[in-house]
């Protein structure tokens, strides 16, 4: 079966609602969690792509028996202690930086050393920032080239508790050093810069002894050694950052309305939906409610008529970068020049994001101007793309693929999409999605 598709027209407006599969983020976080739980832990909605088997595989080697049977996961945890560690242990954390990152904390006092390796595209990724915090705890990590993965980590009998201060927003190095900081006697203090809170918001549910206080630009977290978690049953809410791609689309349409239900709306996720709203897109919250710390509510869009440029506000930034790329989409059909700026970040993700962000648009006819962490992008609120378009080695990164998929049912084009398989990782269904609303 090849492994690329080809789009050709523009798609048209559309009145749909859709659901959209489990928010990624929890769905490794859930199943984390639970491993270390004592007793029975059942998720539904659980997300199903490979990041999310990978986290389920890692586990089990650890001797964690899982179980998915339909719609639900269960998950038998043998408490925070409860891992049975072997000796030459390989863990495949996929394209995951969420599993390698997460689970290295989780690691610190494993009696033999854990190899954690990657696919080509995470393997390039910068592993450093979470080796140092980590080291200071106690843990020995051996980096390929002092930088990336494959990586072995050496634990230490007694982890030492540690002050950190995490500067460039990273949720996952953030979430590493509250999992080191659970297994570690005595206060360890991180002050992180803002970024998702979903590992706090599920610590402060499941009553573990973390506390956080907010500030403005940072957070001050306390974290103490835990000694139980009790079992989490879960109904996984839809993942805001894969329905990024369905909002876009519905703004980027001209009379249409899209219903998303039952989504994650975590204040720390929603920084896209900020952004267009000042853009001038047409965003509603409906029927909102807590779930277990987490907010959850239907998203209804409305293709608008007019959109405008923005100087888009680096404090949004936390909150929207995996959404940057189809972001962009959105300022290239704005009246007026968008910029944005501090986004290095975006370079350490699956692929160069700011690059191929800013190539994606050139092919398209859209002129902007990049630097290494900002781009400038001149917006054409005719844009009608006639010409032929190559998307191509890209480092499978599952965002570039899916941004230009939308890229040619916004604007048309003759489009050739390679590595399709690239959606595996974290949103399996999304052509499926895409082939419903055209329907």
């Amino acid at each position: 079966m090849s492994n690329f598709i080809k789009l050709n027209y523009k798609i048209n407006n559309f009145k749909k609602s859709i659901k959209i599969p489990g928010d990624k983020s929890l769905s490794i976080r859930w199943v984390l969690f639970s491993s270390l739980a004592c007793g029975t832990s059942r998720a539904k909605n659980l997300l199903i792509s490979e990041d999310v088997l990978a986290a389920i595989e890692a586990v089990k080697k650890l001797g964690i028996r899982v179980r998915l049977k339909n719609n639900t996961c269960i998950i038998h945890g043998r408490g925070i202690d409860g891992y049975r560690y072997k000796k030459n242990l390989t863990i495949d954390a996929k394209n995951s930086g969420t599993l390698s990152r997460l689970i290295l904390g989780i690691l610190i006092n494993t009696p033999y050393p854990i190899k954690i390796k990657g696919d080509q595209s995470l393997s390039k990724r910068d592993f450093k920032r979470i080796a140092e915090p980590l080291s200071k705890f106690g843990a020995k990590l051996m980096l390929k080239n002092n930088y990336g993965l494959p990586l072995k980590i050496f634990g230490t009998k007694k982890s030492n508790p540690i002050k950190y201060y995490e500067k460039k927003g990273s949720a996952q190095c953030k979430s590493s050093v509250i999992f080191a900081g659970m297994r570690t006697e005595g206060k360890t203090f991180i002050k992180a810069k803002k970024s998702r809170d979903h590992t706090e918001l599920l610590s402060k549910y499941l009553n573990l002894p973390i506390k956080i206080q907010p500030k403005k630009n940072y957070d001050i977290i306390t974290v103490n050694k835990v000694n139980k978690i009790f079992p989490i049953n879960y109904k996984i809410p839809s993942d805001i950052s894969s329905s990024s791609f369905f909002i876009v689309l519905s703004v980027l349409t001209k009379n249409s309305t899209l219903l998303i239900k039952n989504v994650n709306i975590n204040p720390s996720r929603i920084g896209i939906v900020t952004i267009l709203r000042k853009m001038g897109a047409i965003i509603k919250f409906e029927k909102q409610k807590i779930y277990k710390g987490e907010r959850i509510a239907n998203i209804r869009i409305n293709g608008s008529k007019k959109l405008k440029s923005i100087n888009c506000p680096t404090k949004l930034n936390a909150g929207a970068i995996d959404e940057f790329l189809v972001i962009f989409l959105v300022a290239a059909k704005a009246d007026g020049v968008s910029i944005f700026k501090n986004l290095s970040e975006l370079n350490e993700k699956e692929s160069p994001r700011l690059e191929w962000g800013s190539k994606i648009l050139n092919l398209m006819g859209i002129k902007t101007i990049t630097t290494n962490d900002s781009i400038k992008i001149y917006g054409n609120p005719d844009l009608n793309v006639n010409q032929e378009i190559i998307i191509k080695d890209y480092l499978k990164d599952h965002r570039v693929f899916m941004t230009s998929v939308i890229a040619a049912l916004a604007f048309g084009g003759k489009w050739t999409i390679h590595d399709k398989d690239s959606i595996k990782t974290s949103f399996p269904s999304f052509l499926k999605i895409i082939n419903s609303i055209k329907k």
